[in-house]
């Protein structure tokens, strides 16, 4: 039966094209996946099914019923439900009432928030997401609050479902899990549109695939006639980059960390015990919010702690602040670029000023040279090859791939020591990922020791010489990423099986 039907959708900005004459079908009981570069319109195009956006052309039908949703109210309706990126969370408030918010309660007011939690957290536990109702949502990790948005659509019983990268912070068992949990809902008529850059998963889950390229469908096919090269060429023009043959790192060690224990809000680590060789890109793997941020901010001097010692080059870093350990070389590529990363407000030019002490080149005589800053970023701009107006255009109004290239231009363009690189391609497009990828690989190649912190196990598996996997702020173990690797083992891990190696 056919769910949605979308006919020579068009949608535009400002006089440019989001979406431009794009037909759209999707089935009850099918799973469609949703490809494309950052720009390429997926985004608009769902935006516009569940009632964010309103077309400017073409007809937009639900079952047998012409639509044009004014707001997600009416979309909510149709029992249509969005995960979007960012999420659309109220901090302060309980998971409870984020997921029951606006909803009207049958037996209401007499149905209490302990039933509704009891129903929640049974719904929980049958798709192992380990949520408490009752829970701050601010307390929350990015993935607890991912997951608290799925279940959103799964207590509300949506039967038309559009996911926005569901499966990056969950670990191998748990992508597999979830899988069976769209396939459940697939057999139960539910219609399911999946927006991923992962192509392998694509190729796994998906019965259809449907591609995107500058707002204008590329490509809509079945699964079983694709490949990841025929889904590269589709979404930018070309196929995928051969894999890098790994570089040996030196046998010199770069960073070490020696009994670290993190103290600060969230989820800490104890007693950090590791290497990293110059040359060498250590992945750290692990269920997004189990330690991940504390060390990248541990390493940065971010945050505090309670014991242990930091060496960067055999020199004790420990008590160095932040911006000193910035003067000795250490990059830091934050998992929330908007947040932490960048002034969205802000010039691309401006932005590159945030790099502390190396930004002193843009000065004369202690006055900022703006004709200095501008010659730079547009250097910067053509190496990392950003796509903007120019380097005075707000970076609000860049795509994530392009301010993500801005922050590695800032970070890594100069002499670095130690990179962390924190979730450095999530939300990226293949070709967005690729290039992030690249300039990773050649600070590798010039020495620096790389701390790859990712929950996309198929990053770690390409980028990293070892793979040190975390649970609960502790160190699981660290393994040598070669093709004796056990996925399965790892997985486990993760999970919080095997012997603590901290």
């Amino acid at each position: 039966m056919n769910l949605v039907s979308m006919k020579g959708i068009s949608k535009s900005f400002f006089g440019v094209y989001a979406n431009k004459d794009v037909d759209l079908e999707i089935n009850s009981g099918e799973i469609v996946a949703l490809l494309g570069e950052n720009g390429a319109g997926k985004t608009t195009l769902m935006n516009i099914l569940y009632g964010i956006y309103q077309k400017d052309d073409g007809i937009l039908k639900i079952k047998d019923d012409d639509v044009c949703f004014k707001s997600p109210k009416d979309a909510l309706k149709y029992n249509i439900g969005m995960v979007h990126q960012h999420f659309t969370l109220v901090p302060s408030l309980t998971v409870e009432k984020n997921i029951t918010l606006g909803e009207k309660f049958k037996g209401y007011p007499f149905l209490k928030t302990k039933d509704r939690e009891a129903e929640i957290a049974k719904l929980s536990k049958e798709f192992n997401f380990a949520i408490n109702p009752s829970e701050l949502v601010k307390d929350l990790s990015i993935g607890q609050q991912q997951r608290v948005e799925i279940l959103k659509l799964l207590y509300r019983k949506a039967q038309i479902l559009i996911l926005d990268e569901p499966t990056a912070v969950l670990t191998p068992q748990e992508t597999e899990s979830f899988f069976e949990v769209l396939k459940k809902l697939a057999k139960q008529n539910c219609a399911i549109i999946l927006i991923t850059h992962r192509i392998s998963e694509v190729l796994k889950i998906a019965d259809r695939v449907v591609v995107l390229r500058d707002g204008v469908k590329e490509l809509d096919d079945k699964t079983k006639n694709l490949n990841k090269n025929t889904l590269s060429k589709a979404m930018i023009g070309r196929e995928l980059k051969k894999q890098q043959i790994k570089y040996v790192p030196r046998k010199e060690v770069g960073l070490s960390l020696k009994n670290l224990s993190s103290i600060g809000i969230g989820r800490n680590i104890s007693y950090f015990n590791f290497d990293v060789f110059k040359g060498e890109i250590l992945g750290v793997a692990g269920v997004d919010g189990n330690g991940q941020k504390a060390l990248a901010e541990s390493i940065v001097g971010i945050r505090k702690y309670s014991n242990g010692k930091i060496f960067i080059d055999g020199e004790d870093i420990t008590n160095l602040s932040t911006a000193k350990r910035k003067e000795s070389k250490v990059a830091y590529i934050s998992d929330d670029r908007h947040h932490d990363g960048l002034l969205l407000n802000y010039s691309v030019e401006e932005n590159l000023l945030l790099k502390g002490d190396a930004s002193k080149k843009y000065y004369k005589k202690g006055v900022l040279s703006k004709n200095i800053l501008s010659q730079d970023a547009t250097s910067k701009i053509d190496e990392y090859k950003i796509k903007t107006y120019s380097s005075k255009t707000p970076i609000r109004l860049l795509s994530g791939g392009n301010q993500q290239k801005l922050i590695l231009a800032r970070e890594i363009s100069e002499e670095t020591s130690v990179v962390v690189a924190f979730q450095p391609t999530r939300g990226l497009d293949v070709g967005a990922s690729e290039s992030v990828h690249d300039k990773l690989y050649q600070k590798q190649k010039e020495g620096a020791s790389i701390v790859l912190i990712s929950t996309d196990m198929d990053e770690l598996r390409k980028m990293s010489n070892r793979i040190l996997v975390i649970h609960d702020g502790m160190i699981m173990g660290i393994v040598d990423n070669d093709q004796n690797l056990d996925i399965t083992k790892v997985g486990l891990m993760m999970a919080g099986s095997g012997v603590k190696n901290g």
